[in-house]
């Protein structure tokens, strides 16, 4: 049994909050019946992360299966902020300890395939039934997470003023649900790219079910090796730009300029950090996720993109921050997934699981306190020097 200054230090660690703690050994603290969300630590290492915590620590003994967590993932987000005290873990400082070799193209592809090729059926449990792995664009408050997404689609080929017969091209086309719409719904030619095998297989197969032959197409390809210079109308990149690397963005951004024809388009959304100038989120969750999720992923401040794609030789003319849109979606998922949880393990395993539940979870959290931002960014390139590209000078083209 736990000696009783443990148990008594225990105790107070707990004390006023809606806890339940079990020990391997037997004791408790806490009232279980009364308790929102249980706890079961399975190793005294798990007890030390529990007195000592931060976010990523805690996520990782979850993963682990050094500590079992039951409850709501929003609450248990909530617990897990009060016991670390993350309210400023938004702003991580230091040194910055990414390396170039992060992002080769073989580094890049390894890592795609990391998180994406995991399983398209498990993908398919919780997302819509287009796989659209992005934010949703809640226009209305009681929208479902369908028509959501579907106006997500839609609002990227409005704010790129779509129209029939312009060459698209979608840099990190996931599952298809952009090519598809833009395709069927605007009349465009659609390229969509990725590094992910399993991702590829399954819009292939879409585009030969759907007679989309002659109007989409599909490749296994980094956003370097495209070689149509000045061939698209039109580009999006729409959760791709977290996995460029900081020091790649100004290429990245070249690169697509290079892609589009004089006055073309782009529209880039993605995920930001929150403060400036910083290196990734605090409290442990950077390094959780770079192990665990997302390998290489890096994040700017939405000010360092916008000087990215400007160096790269684009104007931006418009932006748009969903944060809040973005915390719905994830909830949604997290919900979703719970909901389907034995199934979810079948597919991929115990451990597996555990990742996305809590970094879905954690992510949602992340967005909800306002350490993450979701930004859409329309940029053109000029028709010619100082000729502004092909944008109206008002919005309401978009908001129709």
């Amino acid at each position: 049994m736990l000696k009783p200054a443990l148990l008594k230090q225990l105790q107070q660690r707990i004390s006023g909050l809606p806890l339940y703690v079990k020990l391997w050994d037997g004791t408790q603290a806490g009232n279980a019946d009364t308790a929102a969300i249980h706890i079961r630590l399975n190793s005294p290492a798990a007890l030390t992360a529990f007195f000592k915590p931060t976010l990523g620590s805690l996520a990782r003994a979850y993963v682990e299966g050094e500590m079992d967590l039951d409850g709501f993932p929003r609450e248990i987000l909530s617990l897990g902020s009060s016991l670390c005290g993350a309210e400023f873990c938004r702003d991580k400082k230091g040194s910055d300890f990414w390396k170039w070799w992060r992002h080769t193209r073989s580094r890049d592809r390894k890592n795609i395939q990391y998180h994406y090729d995991i399983s398209n059926d498990f993908y398919g449990l919780w997302l819509d039934e287009r796989r659209v792995y992005s934010c949703a664009y809640y226009r209305e408050p009681d929208m479902s997470l369908e028509d959501a997404q579907e106006a997500k689609l839609d609002l990227i080929c409005r704010k790129l003023a779509l129209k029939p017969g312009e060459r698209l091209l979608d840099i990190g086309c996931g599952w298809g649900g952009l090519i598809f719409h833009a395709a069927r719904h605007y009349g465009v030619r659609a390229v969509g790219i990725t590094l992910s095998d399993n991702q590829h297989d399954h819009v292939a197969e879409e585009i030969k079910a759907n007679n989309l032959l002659d109007r989409v197409e599909v490749r296994v390809m980094d956003y370097r090796e495209m070689p149509e210079a000045g061939e698209f109308d039109k580009i999006a990149s729409v959760g791709m730009v977290e996995h460029v690397g900081r020091k790649n963005l100004t290429t990245y951004f070249q690169r697509i300029y290079n892609l589009l024809k004089p006055g073309g388009l782009v529209l880039n959304h993605g995920i930001t950090a929150a403060a400036l100038r910083s290196k990734g989120l605090g409290s442990g969750i950077s390094e959780f996720v770079d192990d665990y999720v997302f390998p290489g992923g890096e994040l700017e401040h939405i000010s360092e993109v916008m000087q990215h794609a400007t160096g790269g030789g684009l104007e931006c003319l418009d932006a748009e921050n969903l944060r809040p849109h973005y915390a719905r979606t994830l909830w949604e998922w997290v919900r979703r997934l719970d909901s389907r949880a034995e199934e979810a393990r079948k597919l991929i395993g115990e451990r597996n699981y555990r990742i996305w539940r809590i970094y879905m979870a954690g992510s949602a959290h992340a967005f909800d306190q306002g350490w993450m931002e979701l930004w859409q960014v329309l940029a053109g390139k000029p028709l010619a020097p100082g000729v502004q590209p092909n944008y109206p000078y008002q919005r309401d083209y978009i908001y129709r």
